[in-house]
């Protein structure tokens, strides 16, 4: 099989990761409003070549979706850390996230356990996974790196700058405010550790498991349900109940995802179509998340559902086409969700 970087549609992909990671990310999610669509090129370089750099590190060091996910932690702390420092400033943006993220705030860490998991959740799923798992179902060959040395030099490069560039964007927005030095070196050590974490994670083989794999519409069902949960209960339950127990909730779900996840993938007939519809079932949840998130960030009713209208219908549509292709057998990869590829000398294409 042709490596894909000597393909002449090898940037279609790659084009369409840059683009897809800050439409969900951002937009999808009601961050930032329709009426902003033209600041879509400013958040390229750190959520597109973000997520295209978690993805062509992965693959190119023939590793699965556990790399990919500690990788999307990690970017998530790096984004609301060292770049906007989000993590830190008690007034971030104008909201009072000293005040909101009060009851869970640890002094050692610098700041609340509540907002690391908000921050840890909100990249690592639909900022990062989401949208790389969505490209790579158009794939025939999903677990191929889609960029020669030279093009991942310079998406590096670029999002390193982009990442400067934001950062000193948001600290003259939020008041010229700067975390602790003790807040820094915990965050900063708490990102190498997920970094470092992610290419030492062992190989989770696929064993040889009888049992068939649910139907795909099934996991894609289950994917929806678990995160919609969680905000759920960011919505519902977080005047009604304590802070910590939304962080054991959290974590309930997030070991039920990890259970789960790892059963279903290992079971025979998990493939492509399967990986697909768990992408589907969290992107979903993004949009109706949005009809709710726009207006809790200030967006004027009108924006925030014309903003919805658009994105949410092109979120169904990119669902649709997605599920399509995944199922008509198009990707040819048939490792599990949950492990290494399964041809570590192809997967790294060379």
């Amino acid at each position: 099989m042709a490596d894909l970087r000597r393909s002449p549609h090898r940037w279609r992909p790659v084009l369409a990761l840059l683009l897809l990671a800050p439409l969900v990310g951002e937009y999808l999610l009601g961050n930032t409003p329709v009426t902003e669509l033209g600041s879509l090129p400013l958040y390229l370089p750190l959520y597109g070549c973000g997520a295209l750099l978690i993805r062509e590190m992965t693959r190119r060091t023939g590793r699965g979706w556990p790399t990919m996910l500690l990788l999307g932690a990690a970017y998530g702390l790096w984004e609301e850390g060292p770049v906007d420092q989000m993590l830190w400033n008690p007034q971030y943006g104008g909201f009072d996230f000293g005040l909101t993220y009060a009851g869970t705030h640890v002094p050692l860490l610098g700041t609340s356990v509540a907002l690391l998991q908000d921050v840890v959740s909100m990249h690592m799923i639909w900022s990062i996974s989401v949208p790389i798992a969505l490209v790579e179902a158009f794939r025939r060959d999903p677990q191929r790196p889609w960029l020669g040395r030279p093009g991942l030099i310079v998406t590096g490069l670029v999002f390193a700058v982009g990442s400067a560039g934001l950062a000193a964007i948001q600290y003259a927005a939020n008041g010229r405010f700067m975390a602790s030095a003790w807040q820094w070196t915990v965050g900063l050590v708490a990102i190498a550790g997920l970094i470092l974490a992610a290419f030492l994670v062992p190989h989770i083989p696929r064993r040889q498991v009888e049992t068939a794999a649910p139907n795909p519409w099934l996991a894609g069902c289950a994917a929806f349900a678990l995160t919609s949960a969680y905000w759920v209960g960011q919505a519902v339950l977080r005047d009604r109940v304590s802070d910590w127990a939304l962080v054991i909730g959290w974590l309930a779900l997030a070991a039920i995802a990890a259970v789960v996840g790892i059963n279903w993938s290992q079971r025979r007939g998990w493939a492509a179509e399967h990986r697909a519809a768990v992408a589907v079932g969290a992107l979903l949840t993004y949009v109706w998340v949005g009809f709710t998130h726009a207006s809790d960030m200030g967006v004027p009713m009108s924006t925030a559902l014309i903003g919805n209208v658009v994105f949410g219908t092109g979120a169904l549509l990119l669902a649709a086409a997605a599920l399509r292709s995944a199922a008509s057998g198009r990707p040819a990869d048939s490792g599990p969700a949950g492990s290494v590829d399964s041809d570590r000398s192809t997967s790294t294409g060379r």
